[in-house]
């Protein structure tokens, strides 16, 4: 590969709307390239069962990712594993600046950076990440074979990484600072009726604690919400499940954001407050965060960058 690409069409982000995008923005002709960025499949590769995109009664999130990646490959997309670290948007041909030291330059751009998980930024949950307090089951469920574990949060995501890890532990404590959880109710049926999961409502993490050679966990204190009682529960792990922000750490100064972070699209487009410049799937989406909606985004995405670039002709 050459240390400068010039493409008609560049998608940074390869979750369904990247890879979406890479399938129409090839139908148009387009030979667009998309970089993969830190994470090639974006979230659903760290998740397990995926029982809501169409056309699939239950599929592997990490599955359906390789499936996709072949589709916008079989297409025409040059796909590479190159991390964008650097992109300026303040003229075109837009520049972006890869790990490998190869730089990008594009006519139209489509963002799909997608999201991360969120932290609570706790002193204690820093030093023992990787070492016992995770935010993501699927990676490391398996590590928890018949041990006691926490989960911390009350949306999808939390409910989701709570039923998974009853795969392995022996007991799992759910810790909300509420007393109703905001997940789906088909997600909320299926916790409540399994014996290994204990909800802990209107409570908080205040502070992980455990071992320091090696590092490990060994319990976690929680303080109630309205009486401020602190509890200490014994655990071997620790999974937060919060939410997720927006990647937007290539464009936060230079595109319009709103929501915490996320970029703003035009009314039922996916054009960003610089023309050329489109932005799909999580990144954008405060509001649905599914895999079918960011591909629809995807799809919406290279439609409309293709017709900027046939009249920029």
């Amino acid at each position: 590969m050459s240390d400068n690409r010039h493409t008609k069409l560049l998608i940074i982000g390869s979750g369904p709307a990247g890879y979406t995008a890479g399938v129409y923005g090839s139908r148009a002709m387009l030979e667009p390239i998309l970089v993969q960025g830190i994470e090639p499949g974006g979230q659903l590769t760290t998740t397990t069962e995926v029982e809501n995109w169409p056309g699939d009664t239950e599929v592997q999130g990490p599955d359906l990712m390789l499936r996709m990646e072949a589709h916008a490959k079989a297409v025409g997309t040059e796909i590479i594993g190159d991390i964008i670290s650097d992109l300026d948007l303040s003229k075109r041909p837009f520049t972006a600046i890869g790990d490998s030291g190869t730089t990008y330059t594009a006519d139209a751009v489509i963002l799909a950076t997608g999201a991360r998980a969120k932290w609570l930024g706790l002193d204690t949950e820093e030093k023992f990440k990787g070492f016992g307090v995770s935010a993501c089951a699927t990676c490391d469920g398996f590590f928890y074979r018949n041990q006691e574990i926490v989960v911390i949060g009350g949306g999808n995501t939390a409910v989701e990484e709570a039923l998974f890890l009853t795969n392995f532990a022996s007991k799992v404590t759910l810790i909300h600072r509420r007393d109703e959880l905001r997940a789906e109710k088909i997600l909320i049926d299926r916790l409540m009726k399994n014996d290994k999961i204990e909800p802990l409502w209107f409570h908080e993490l205040v502070e992980v604690s455990g071992t320091d050679m090696p590092l490990g966990v060994e319990a976690v204190k929680v303080k109630h919400t309205k009486t401020g009682e602190i509890t200490e529960i014994t655990c071997k792990g620790v999974f937060v499940a919060i939410g997720h922000a927006p990647a937007n750490e290539l464009v936060i100064d230079q595109l319009e954001t709103h929501m915490g972070g996320y970029v703003v699209t035009k009314p039922d487009s996916t054009a960003t407050s610089i023309p050329g410049v489109f932005a799909a799937g999580d990144l954008t989406d405060h509001l649905y965060r599914q895999a079918v909606t960011s591909a629809g985004m995807g799809c919406m995405a290279a439609l409309e960058a293709e017709r900027f670039l046939a009249e920029q002709e």
